[in-house]
């Protein structure tokens, strides 16, 4: 199940996304389809086939877009965060190995192509939850359960 959840940057990334794809490539595909389909014989049009295709892409990501938009709950900072893990902070992380992780708590929509940003469904971002700079927390993972500690948590 997703959380909800978004940070204002996230938000306005899929907010200028469903703007793009509606006002610009939607309008733009709809030519070419239009144009192939004059040429006569759709069956064997490649033009036609490719970019009725993409149109079917775009409608289906812009239905996406506006029900998701439509029920995330934007949560923006709040000098009540400071010191402690909450979602939208950046967190340092190490083990006891001395491997270290950085990284953003986000809405599960805004983890697509970050390595940076983990989802506030995962079991490290629940773990880490509340917690504070130098405290200790346990993740259970497929290889058992791992200690870690936070070294620095920020939210600008």
């Amino acid at each position: 199940m997703k959380t909800n959840l978004i940070t204002r940057e996230g938000y306005d990334k899929l907010k200028k996304e469903l703007d793009f794809l509606w006002r610009e490539e939607r309008p733009e595909i709809t030519k070419k389809v239009t144009w192939a389909a004059s040429l006569g014989d759709r069956s064997e049009n490649a033009d036609y086939q490719y970019n009725k295709k993409r149109l079917r892409e775009i409608d289906r990501r812009v239905r996406y877009l506006r029900k998701r938009l439509e029920i995330v709950k934007v949560v923006d900072y709040s000098p009540q965060q400071d010191g402690k893990v909450f979602f939208g902070a950046f967190v340092e992380i190490e083990n006891e190995e001395a491997e270290q992780k950085a990284f953003r708590i986000v809405g599960p929509d805004e983890i697509y192509g970050r390595n940076d940003y983990i989802s506030i469904d995962s079991p490290m971002a629940r773990a880490l939850l509340k917690k504070e700079v130098d405290e200790e927390f346990e993740v259970v993972t497929p290889q058992g359960k791992k200690l870690w500690f936070v070294n620095t948590i920020r939210y600008a």
